[in-house]
């Protein structure tokens, strides 16, 4: 990603420029990025989440954000927008406009072509830094295919599911999510013919 301005850019600064903005940015190391718009697959599948996981949560203390809830990773000063972020108990935010979640439990990301690579590397391992965080999740978006990273310690275990009939199961939040809920009213692009 390409920053927005080559100046050095201050956290407050950010904030008030994103708060007035009609479009979303990502701030790192006194920069700030634009964050590309989702496609229908995309948003479906995040529509999908928040439904599944709303409906679980029910009666419960917990809370699903999707898209526009702006998460604060504070040790490395990183401001993002994960596709969805759940959290249980009690959610803490950075200031009194209650737009930025510091203690998410499960975050989640539909990749995308132009984000996967971050996604899995740098942005995952800044995510890490989240005393909070116990889950990240990864979905892809052209394929039935979920990877699921769970915290063990100072470890993190990685198990993927590949079949609609499969299910994550995020324990922390003790919830199940379906690939079949995932990826319900998703259409996986036609796979190319095989060459003679």
């Amino acid at each position: 990603m390409e920053p927005l301005a080559q100046s050095v850019v201050t956290p407050e600064e950010y904030l008030a420029l994103e708060r007035a903005a009609g479009h979303k940015s990502e701030y790192f190391n006194g920069q700030i990025f634009a964050l590309a718009g989702a496609g229908r697959q995309h948003n479906q599948i995040t529509v999908n989440i928040a439904r599944e996981l709303s409906t679980q949560f029910r009666g419960r203390e917990c809370a699903i954000y999707v898209n526009d809830m702006r998460v604060k990773v504070s040790a490395t000063g990183l401001y993002t927008y994960p596709d969805a972020a759940a959290v249980c108990g009690e959610p803490l935010f950075e200031d009194d406009h209650l737009d930025t979640l510091l203690n998410p439990t499960v975050i989640m990301e539909v990749l995308s072509d132009s984000t996967e690579a971050y996604d899995r590397g740098g942005k995952f391992a800044l995510y890490r830094r989240l005393p909070s965080l116990q889950e990240y999740v990864i979905i892809a978006q052209d394929q039935a295919r979920v990877e699921h990273f769970v915290r063990q310690g100072t470890q993190w275990v990685m198990s993927e599911v590949d079949d609609l009939t499969g299910t994550i199961s995020l324990d922390s939040i003790d919830c199940r999510l379906p690939l079949q809920e995932i990826y319900d009213k998703v259409e996986f692009p036609a796979a190319a013919p095989a060459r003679r």
